[in-house]
């Protein structure tokens, strides 16, 4: 009875006390309203159950989803698993400008810009989009079913791609098996490690998609120095071998605090949140940043090429990028546990669409184009890892899974095709840039005020508690 007392506002700082109401426990905060009683019935953002009562299923569970314990060896473990995890697959997914730029100077020299985009942009959508079956498995199975089927599609996917010679071939290797694998890897890393954190989840988040930075610095420099030397096929061997290395770890350490819990699949049950106007306005805002977000990531190498940067300077532009996101993963997360996610992520989807618009529309030179890398890393790393809390703080923590899945399947299709309407548009502008810019500057615009809306949508204005 004491852990459950202490459990419920996991690690709040609202005294509450707790009376019996026909026969279960009711939590009620020091004025005798359940908690969480300014917010939707759906929007409870804190992990407890919807209608401030603990039901059969959680009294009978020793892990309760209202008992996070912030801390321990198992829950960093966890962490660690998880960063590893985003190591893999975002981390992979962050070397888009190098495959880019590589494509087109070699094995698909014959096609348009717009067409290689294709693979990057395939490549991203099943990652993202593939969340609406991984998160099922997830809330029914745990985290040790999709992270083995994750470990063999992305190796496998890899070890096929660096045998692959056609446009169509590179696609299903690395467009469509490596990134359902990299989608099996990256939403349990990621909801497994709000199973066991709260107060302190927004530092947590941070030091895992830290992984995705580092993973986005490591790749393109192994690449950039292991191709000359060894070729394609044996550099991407070389980077798959490293990557089962790191998920042999993963599937040792990642493990969710909740058990699992099997319910009928319900097709409803996935646009049911789209109901809620927090969720829907998340959703969107999230689907425009993605839209505008991932173009400097793709072609940020060729774009430095073409104003006359030398193209050796050019590819350390991907891992500058990354390396500058580290702090954007884990500095803004670690304010946003004290000033609000929501208010962070405005703040720094802003500055992304201010650093597009502003800094990189007009930007000439190799200077500036290293200058607005590293802001931009740090701005767009930010937002890569805030998107995530921002559903999680409007979501019980036993539908993860499946609301993060509705959320970021959405999402996927910006960026599926994000990268080939800037294709299309640098085409249809004979090669210039400056059109992309502001089509990706413009939609990132949109994406903060949309997170604006939702973030008053969640808290209200003029309310004390930060969101």
């Amino acid at each position: 009875m004491d852990s459950m007392s202490k459990g419920s506002g996991g690690g709040s700082s609202n005294a509450s006390t707790h009376t019996m109401v026909g026969g279960m426990m009711r939590t009620l905060n020091e004025k005798g309203s359940d908690v969480q009683s300014s917010l939707p019935p759906s929007s409870v953002h804190d992990g407890t159950p919807r209608t401030g009562v603990l039901g059969d299923s959680e009294l009978q569970d020793p892990n309760p989803p209202s008992s996070f314990p912030d801390g321990g060896a198992e829950a960093w473990w966890t962490v660690a698993g998880a960063s590893s995890c985003l190591f893999v697959s975002f981390g992979w997914i962050n070397c888009v400008g190098i495959f880019q730029d590589y494509y087109q100077e070699n094995q698909l020299a014959a096609y348009a810009p717009s067409d290689i985009a294709w693979i990057s942009s395939i490549q991203l959508f099943f990652m993202i989009f593939m969340g609406i079956v991984v998160g099922k498995i997830l809330d029914d199975h745990g985290p040790a079913i999709p992270l083995m089927m994750g470990t063999f599609l992305h190796v496998f996917g890899l070890m096929l791609t660096s045998v692959s010679t056609t446009y169509e071939q590179i696609i299903l290797c690395q467009g469509v098996l490596s990134a359902i694998g990299c989608s099996m890897i990256f939403y349990p890393a990621f909801n497994c490690v709000s199973t066991w954190f709260l107060a302190k989840r927004g530092i947590a988040m941070g030091v895992t998609v830290m992984g995705s930075s580092i993973g986005g610095v490591v790749f393109p420099i192994m690449l950039i120095h292991l191709i000359p030397k060894v070729g394609f096929g044996w550099s991407i061997r070389a980077c798959a071998f490293l990557i089962l290395a790191l998920l042999i770890f993963a599937n040792c350490t990642v493990r969710s605090r909740m058990t699992p819990l099997p319910r009928p699949l319900v097709i409803k049950a996935f646009f049911t949140p789209l109901l809620e106007l927090p969720f829907l306005l998340t959703t969107l805002a999230i689907f425009f940043f993605y839209w505008g977000m991932f173009l400097p990531l793709t072609y940020i190498v060729v774009e430095a090429i073409a104003q006359g940067m030398d193209p050796t300077l050019a590819q350390y532009l991907v891992p500058i990028l990354n390396g500058a996101s580290i702090i954007g993963r884990t500095v803004p997360n670690a304010l946003a546990d004290k000033f609000g996610h929501f208010n962070m992520m405005i703040l720094m989807s802003g500055f992304t669409a201010i650093l597009i618009l502003a800094v990189w529309l007009p930007t000439h030179g190799d200077s500036a184009n290293i200058a607005f890398t590293i802001f931009y890393g740090i701005s767009s790393g930010a937002g890569i890892g805030l998107a995530p809390i921002l559903i999680h703080k409007i979501s019980e923590v036993r539908d993860l899974g499946v609301r993060s899945g509705t959320a970021f399947s959405i999402s996927s299709l910006a960026g599926l095709t994000g990268s080939p309407i800037a294709g299309q548009i640098i085409k249809s502008d004979h090669s210039s840039f400056k059109n992309m810019k502001v089509y990706g500057g413009i939609s990132c615009a949109v994406g903060t005020a949309l997170f604006i809306a939702a973030r008053l949508a969640v808290g209200g204005i003029g309310k004390k508690k930060t969101y």
